[in-house]
């Protein structure tokens, strides 16, 4: 076998490629394109801020209406291969309504860097987050964090950060957190289709996958998964949320019934969606 119980690369790509059997990826990918627009039309927004040397490595932020708000740092997907913070916009529009400075992080796509530049690059932003984001009406004390597809796994990551060994900053520093539809054992990659794009060697594998990196601190963590994704984007996320949990770590299982990999993010426009009540809620001020 290739991985558990999969014995070739097109097994392994029938569960890990969300695009198979959703035939409408690109008028949702075309939906976010069009929102995040106007969400830029629409809302105060600083686009490009740069957040490390290199110009793939910058935050588009809108900030809320008053000073020190909660802070929201959205990471988004694309199988590290794809997409930008720029289709992503749409994602602040609701949270800056309910109070909150929003942050969506860019980083390099592989296979011009590798996924540990990626992790690299993720956990600069959230280190620059803290020592920046009150220039734009954000209180670095309450900062909270999501992520979808590599996005959660980019989360994931971040939470298994030693933030004051690495960083010199509190190790509670993220607040809360929420994973949506992640990747937390890289283990079926080398095997299947993005593999040319990723170029994942096995030591790169060992370093990057959440699941073996549960750390002995955290924030409560909503593990969130569609319940029409397939059977082993569902099981990822039963094990982390498990190995999480195990930990003595406060984690809680979000699966909306009907939702696939792409409209998992619709909840970002509708607070009164289970994923909006738990995105959309600002942890309370200090």
């Amino acid at each position: 076998m290739l991985y558990r119980d999969f014995a070739d690369q097109d097994s392994i790509d029938a569960e890990y490629d969300p695009a198979r059997g959703t035939s409408e990826v690109a008028d949702i990918i075309a939906r976010w394109q069009d929102d995040s627009a106007r969400v830029r039309a629409d809302l105060a927004c600083e686009l490009g801020v740069r957040f490390g040397p290199t110009k793939a490595e910058y935050m588009d932020i809108f900030p809320a209406a008053r000073a020190r708000a909660p802070v929201h740092l959205f990471i988004h997907g694309g199988y590290w291969r794809r997409f930008s913070a720029r289709e992503f916009s749409f994602v602040a529009r609701a949270l800056v309504a309910a109070g909150t400075t929003v942050a969506i992080s860019n980083y390099a796509l592989c296979p011009d860097v590798t996924i540990d530049e990626i992790v690299r690059q993720t956990r600069a932003a959230i280190a620059w987050l803290y020592g920046n984001i009150s220039d734009f009406r954000g209180d670095h004390g309450m900062i909270t964090i999501s992520g979808h597809s590599a996005g959660g796994h980019l989360v994931a990551m971040a939470l298994a950060t030693d933030w004051p060994g690495e960083y010199g900053l509190p190790a509670d520093l993220v607040k809360g957190a929420c994973a949506i539809s992640g990747l937390y054992d890289l283990a079926p990659f080398p095997y299947s289709y993005l593999q040319p794009r990723l170029q994942l060697t096995w030591d790169q594998v060992g370093r990057n996958s959440p699941i073996r990196l549960i750390p002995e601190q955290g924030p409560a963590l909503t593990v969130a998964v569609g319940g029409a994704e397939t059977a082993e984007f569902q099981r990822q996320s039963r094990d982390y949320l498990a190995a999480w949990q195990a930990n003595g770590l406060a984690g809680t299982s979000l699966v909306p019934d009907g939702a696939n990999h792409f409209t998992m993010l619709d909840g970002f426009a509708d607070p009164d969606s289970a994923l909006g009540r738990a995105i959309l809620t600002p942890p309370r001020p200090r």
